[in-house]
């Protein structure tokens, strides 16, 4: 199979092609391609290998920096991420690529689920496409609420669609979940063809994707435990029949990879070009305007930084994946040496606190987990790193997240989880120091230590063991998909997390403002919320979110 990638130029249509020789081959003029050609198994891995470049892109920075994980290097850059610190600024222009992308590239999928099946040759793509589409938007409804769905993805024969109801479209999502996985389940497997090497994903095994789909089902009832009415009674049900089922879900790290290579910089993996390095081994900006906040430096170092009581919960216990998030540094600091995860305060400038002036003015940098646990730390230069790093491919979601999905579901509604939620809970730590190759046996270690501590291990309430919950889910995801965090964080309000010195809002947003390209070209039908009503709990919140 040959591998292509391009863009459609058509108005909304943005479809890259690609397969396993080489990525960014092209084989025919893309503006004239004919329409026969675009079939489910070309359109596939390219809106796969696009949507992981909007969560690896802008989703990843804006959770990490809304989760104060992140903050930038002041000794470097002048005023680094101000809007996002200052909160002044959240409007139409603020990471308006999270919408604008998804929707320009989720398009495809609809080609995939409407092209010609009577012979149901295409029962699985259409499966993947259903199943795959609810798990790229569920982001986009819990980010800005109500969006346009009933009436989306028509191209040109729909240009002004109309917005549905959150409710309503958080119910079509998990339909379409239910509706792939009958496919998959009634699938003829003489007719129906297998992607194979198409699905960068999972290769042609649709157990897998059954495993993925019922995980994705999983976090979507999860989001809705503060549901009342309607959807109270609809989540219930929900849950009930899912529990019903026998669910089988993920059993490891669910990876996408249309093959990076260092042919290019757009060949790479998405994830190592924003952050790290570029094709020819050389650090990008971000690596060095990136650094890790003093907040999670200070819980992550157990709580030696600060010594303040808001992190008293971590006080003296060494998380083994610091140093596989963040980069190790060796500094001294009024007279005394140290080697630790060295952070800057959010919206601190160069000689504030939290930003001091030392003989090494230099701060931990993101790092991140390779190929097969390898780890390497301050890598500037060099292929290792980067062939590791496209070998791997991009995360989708991690078996840590799923055990504490699965933790928070038994807790919850023991009734119809009866997996032992404490199990769950510790396998969702372990998996996640597997998957940061943190040193083989520390992750026992850690949890034994944290075992009386109230709202990191589990002890205390079922309220103290949801704190615990979400925030081990907080470090399991920091680097990896960290805007989940953040949605969690609204719902729940957990971990602790402060704002930044210079935030002028009371809190943070409870969700984003439609971008500009809707004010642009839906006008009539985009909601127009006034700033302030972005930070209150109202009519305009995530449905699930609204008490």
């Amino acid at each position: 199979m040959k591998k292509i990638k391009f863009l459609l130029s058509a108005s909304v249509i943005a479809l890259s092609l690609t397969s396993c020789n080489n990525y960014l081959d092209v084989n025919e003029d893309p503006n004239n391609l004919p329409i026969e050609n675009v079939t489910p198994e070309l359109i596939l891995p390219g809106v796969i290998s696009q949507m992981y470049r909007v969560q690896s892109g802008n989703q990843m920075q804006l959770g990490n920096l809304m989760m104060n994980n992140w903050a930038g290097n002041t000794y470097v850059f002048g005023g680094p991420y101000s809007a996002e610190f200052t909160l002044g600024a959240v409007n139409s222009q603020f990471y308006n690529g999270i919408w604008d992308d998804t929707y320009r590239n989720l398009y495809n999928f609809k080609i995939v689920e409407t092209y010609p099946n009577a012979d149901h040759k295409q029962d699985y793509y259409v499966a993947i496409a259903k199943i795959l589409k609810a798990f790229y938007l569920q982001p986009i409804v819990d980010l800005y609420g109500d969006i346009p769905y009933s009436e989306a993805f028509q191209a040109q024969a729909n240009s002004t669609p109309k917005y549905d109801n959150d409710e309503d479209v958080y119910k079509a999502l998990i339909s379409s979940i239910d509706e792939g996985i009958a496919l998959i389940e009634a699938a003829d497997a003489s007719v129906s063809l297998n992607p194979g090497a198409a699905d960068i994903v999972f290769q042609g095994n649709m157990d897998s994707w059954v495993n993925f789909a019922n995980t994705i089902k999983l976090r979507f009832l999860v989001r809705m435990s503060k549901a009342t009415g309607d959807m109270g009674a609809y989540r219930d049900m929900q849950l009930s029949a899912l529990s019903a089922s026998n669910p089988t879900f993920i059993t490891g790290d669910v990876y996408e990879n249309p093959g990076y290579s260092t042919a290019s910089n757009d060949a790479m993996n998405p994830l190592m070009y924003n952050y790290r390095n570029n094709a020819a081994g050389s650090a990008v900006q971000n690596y060095n305007l990136v650094t890790v906040s003093e907040h999670m430096a200070n819980a992550l170092e157990g709580n030696e930084i600060l010594n303040s009581a808001e992190y008293s919960k971590f006080t003296g216990i060494k998380d083994g994946r610091r140093y596989r998030l963040f980069s190790q540094i060796s500094y001294t600091f009024n007279g005394v040496p140290y080697a630790r995860l060295k952070g800057i305060r959010q919206g601190a400038t160069a000689g504030q606190p939290g930003a001091e002036i030392d003989p090494n003015s230099a701060s931990s940098r993101t790092v991140s987990k390779l190929a097969n646990g390898t780890f390497i730390g301050n890598v500037t230069t060099g292929g290792t790193v980067i062939s590791a790093s496209n070998a791997r491919g991009g995360t989708l979601m991690t078996l840590a997240e799923s055990n504490l999905l699965q933790a928070e579901a038994a807790l919850r509604w023991p009734s119809l989880f009866t997996v032992d939620a404490q199990s769950k809970f510790t396998q969702a730590i372990t998996a996640s120091y597997n998957y940061f190759g943190a040193t083989a046996g520390t992750a026992p270690a850690y949890i034994a230590s944290i075992s009386s501590r109230i709202g990191l291990g589990w002890t205390g309430t079922t309220e103290q063991k949801i704190e615990a919950i979400i925030t081990q889910k907080w470090l399991a995801l920091t680097n990896v998909n960290p805007i989940e965090s953040f949605i969690e964080y609204n719902r729940t309000g957990y971990p602790y997390t402060p704002l930044a010195v210079t935030a002028v809002m009371a809190n943070k947003p409870y969700r984003l403002q439609y971008p500009q390209s809707e004010f642009s070209a839906n006008s009539a039908n985009t909601p127009n919320i006034p700033t302030a009503q972005l930070f209150t709990k109202n009519q305009y919140t995530p449905f699930w979110n609204q008490n």
